[in-house]
């Protein structure tokens, strides 16, 4: 069977798609600067242009149209990958060659916050409670751990510190990984769950180890006589 030529859009139906298309939020989360810039600009071309005087117009139809469908093929291939959750960055608590102790990660937290940089002091403090509760055999060392991976394993043990722990890891991601900006406050935050955690004793379950994890419950209740 012969392959059916491509349906090219007038001016006004490219316009109408390239609209619909790539006013998702989802490209323009995704795109670098630079192409949100030029989306910006070409929708104010788009803007001088009337379908009704598509006649009249220096530029043909059909070749607007062409050209509209080549920015969406474009965006959708920039956006893509940003798109796909495989293909984004693995959010490590640590660095590929970080071998500090917990001791280290703290000392340079404290030099970072007396430096007013809160951003590098959370993320240290909380490597920090991470290398401790590796060196106290409450989490085994896992290269590729995530910050979201160390709330879930350290909610088991300490389940009383569960929210706090949910909270540092979005906090942590998003100082490492993202764009927020952190403060005194945040430190003293990040902080403070690390000493608490270091004066917790992990509540643990007998049994076997599955899979390196070891096996916890929940603390129970007292029985009052």
């Amino acid at each position: 069977m012969a392959a059916e030529p491509p349906v090219l859009p007038g001016a006004e139906e490219a316009r109408r798609w390239a609209a619909e298309e790539l006013s998702q939020p989802e490209y323009r989360d995704a795109a670098p600067g630079w192409v949100e810039t030029l989306w910006e600009n070409f929708l104010d071309w788009l803007s001088t242009l009337d379908g009704s005087a598509d006649a009249g117009s220096t530029v043909p139809s059909p070749v607007i149209g062409l050209v509209i469908a080549v920015i969406i093929a474009a965006a959708v291939i920039i956006a893509k990958p940003r798109l796909n959750p495989k293909a984004r960055q693995v959010k490590e608590v640590f660095e590929p060659e970080g071998e500090l102790a917990a001791g280290d990660y703290r000392q340079r937290a404290e030099t970072s916050a007396a430096a007013g940089r809160w951003g590098d002091a959370v993320v240290d403090r909380f490597r920090a409670l991470v290398r401790s509760a590796e060196d106290r055999t409450i989490l085994d060392p896992q290269p590729g751990r995530t910050a979201d991976e160390v709330a879930r394993d350290l909610a088991l043990p300490f389940s009383t510190a569960g929210q706090r722990l949910d909270r540092a890891a979005g906090m942590f991601d998003a100082i490492r990984y993202g764009n927020r900006t952190a403060d005194a406050g945040d430190y003293r935050a990040m902080a403070g769950l690390d000493d608490a955690l270091e004066a917790l004793k992990p509540v643990r379950r007998p049994g076997n180890r599955d899979e390196g994890h070891q096996d916890y419950e929940a603390p129970r209740p007292a029985v009052l006589p």
